[in-house]
């Protein structure tokens, strides 16, 4: 079990957040937030909504009704980069870097993404643009050292293997000095031991001082390693609470296992 952090303010809220797809409800009044500090899990079955949730939190879907609050400020019709600029930052289930850069350009492209220099600043590499982009590369390096790929710096990232470029994609997101780290099935194709490292890597993250937002399928990883979870099953919010709650809650269980909570009580 992960060691108990006391969580600060809360940093985001979701409130009785519902989208539609035409007439698809892909999130039902779903309402939970996560507080400053804390490692929270958002589970559920396949199709549950986790992604979408992610999604929406982040600009990729702008939500049918309901509210959504980062740092205090309303993300309705706030486009991506703005929220990236509030201090969201996420990983994706398929893995998306730019392979034709090596790892070491990868980390400082999510750099960039806080960077005031400006067009002809850049164009004509200007005292102020060479200081920048030094600083954006020693930050890269010291992230690429605390995930574990300094070595492969220079690699291209499409050579790296897939649990290192795993690792490369949370060092690109962590660049952008996030508030909050959206990590969507990051063990995705994982073994056992990569698990075990992603499970110490992802704590490391939150002692640097990030709150962590986790979508994950491995059971064990989830209850190892956060603070709280919310699970979402087709669409709505069944359950919320510490790890221990969670795993022996009953409409949790049914959810995973496809059975009804009352077939006990029925046989």
């Amino acid at each position: 079990m992960p060691e108990s952090h006391t969580a600060g303010r809360t940093l985001l809220e979701l409130d009785d957040v519902t989208i539609k797809f035409g007439g698809l409800t892909a999130l039902d009044g779903v309402t939970f937030d996560i507080k400053e500090g804390e490692i929270l899990g958002l589970i559920g079955p396949n199709g549950a909504g986790k992604t979408t949730c992610f999604n929406v939190m982040t600009g990729v879907y702008q939500a049918t009704s309901g509210h959504i609050r980062f740092d205090g400020q309303a993300l309705h019709k706030m486009p991506r980069h703005k929220i990236t600029r509030l201090g969201m930052a996420r990983t994706f289930q398929n893995i998306r870097l730019f392979k034709s850069m090596t790892a070491l350009e990868n980390v400082m492209v999510g750099a960039d993404a806080h960077s005031k220099v400006g067009f002809f600043r850049a164009l004509f590499r200007t005292p102020v643009h060479r200081k920048t982009e030094g600083e954006s590369r020693a930050r890269a390096l010291e992230l690429l050292k605390f995930v574990g790929v300094a070595g492969r710096a220079d690699e291209l990232a499409v050579n790296l293997s897939y649990g290192d470029q795993r690792r490369l994609e949370i060092a690109r997101a962590m660049a952008t000095n996030p508030k909050l780290l959206c990590l969507d099935e990051p063990a995705a194709g994982f073994n056992p031991a990569e698990k075990q490292r992603l499970m110490e890597l992802i704590r490391k993250v939150r002692d640097q001082g990030y709150t962590v937002l986790l979508i994950e399928h491995d059971m064990r990883l989830v209850m190892g390693v956060t603070d709280r979870i919310v699970v979402l099953e087709f669409g709505r919010k069944i359950a919320e609470g510490a790890p221990a709650e969670i795993r022996d809650n009953p409409a949790v269980i049914a959810a995973y296992l496809g059975v009804e909570e009352d077939d006990d009580a029925a046989s």
